[in-house]
């Protein structure tokens, strides 16, 4: 007979009422890289692996992303097929979720492709250290520009403003690595959902699902669990959850 699970000592932690449930969703390598060095490939996950990013966002009442991801992938945030905006109805959803860019220097691109759609808000997040001439260019594009933090953007005041200006309730975050360990080390995320795919990019310099300041303690890290596991042909399909210790 197959050996029963062993139950865990730990359990979700809960998701604070005042902020949205976060997610993050990523492809990555099996080496856990999400581009090469140069950043020429950001895109390599199978067909299958697109539609699921797809059917992710059709969950979400926002979706989050940082500036220099936005412009290399020349994402919109979009949809993606029909199907999705009649599941995202079908849901009780928008037609189109809210979008979310932080761009902590206000550098964002006014030529980025992000702007040549206008299905749904977009709301930029910078810092009080972002240059004046920046924000006006930027106040130009959309009226909500957020500078939230001095140097850094907090991400908790973010979290909460979607919440209570937008009525945010689950968000999406699509990385970059940046942004993905700004989110970890501030303890706000719930989920993890990670396709990893059947290559290995190396490089020293190739970013990884969650780089920056990150932990440098082993007590510190950010803690997750297996909380399910599906593989498509050659790829798996991953969710893990926040959890705490039992009290």
């Amino acid at each position: 007979m197959p050996a029963k699970p062993r139950r865990s000592s730990r359990k979700a932690a809960p998701t604070p009422p005042e902020r949205p449930f976060v997610l993050i969703h990523m492809s990555m390598t099996a080496d856990g890289k999400i581009a090469t060095a140069n950043r020429e490939v950001t895109s390599f996950g199978s067909p299958r692996d697109l539609a699921h990013l797809y059917e992710i966002r059709a969950t979400a009442d926002a979706i989050l992303c940082g500036a220099r991801t936005v412009e290399e992938s020349h994402a919109t945030l979009g949809n993606g097929p029909e199907s999705c905006t009649r599941l995202r109805k079908r849901r009780g959803l928008a037609s189109h979720p809210l979008r979310v860019v932080i761009s902590g220097r206000g550098s964002i691109a006014p030529d980025a492709e992000l702007w040549s759609k206008d299905f749904s808000p977009v709301v930029v997040v910078t810092t009080e250290s972002a240059p004046a001439t920046r924000l006006r260019r930027l106040q130009k594009l959309t009226p909500h520009v957020w500078p939230l933090g001095r140097e850094e953007v907090d991400f908790s005041a973010l979290l909460r403003r979607l919440r209570t200006e937008f009525g945010v309730r689950r968000l999406v975050c699509e990385g970059g690595s940046q942004v993905n360990d700004a989110l970890l080390r501030a303890g706000l995320v719930d989920e993890v959902h990670l396709t990893w795919c059947p290559l290995i990019f190396g490089g020293r310099t190739a970013p990884t699902i969650a780089d920056g300041q990150g932990f440098s303690r082993l007590a510190d890290a950010a803690q997750f669990e297996l909380k399910s596991k599906r593989r498509v042909g050659d790829e798996l399909f991953l969710v893990y959850r926040a959890h705490r210790s039992a009290d």
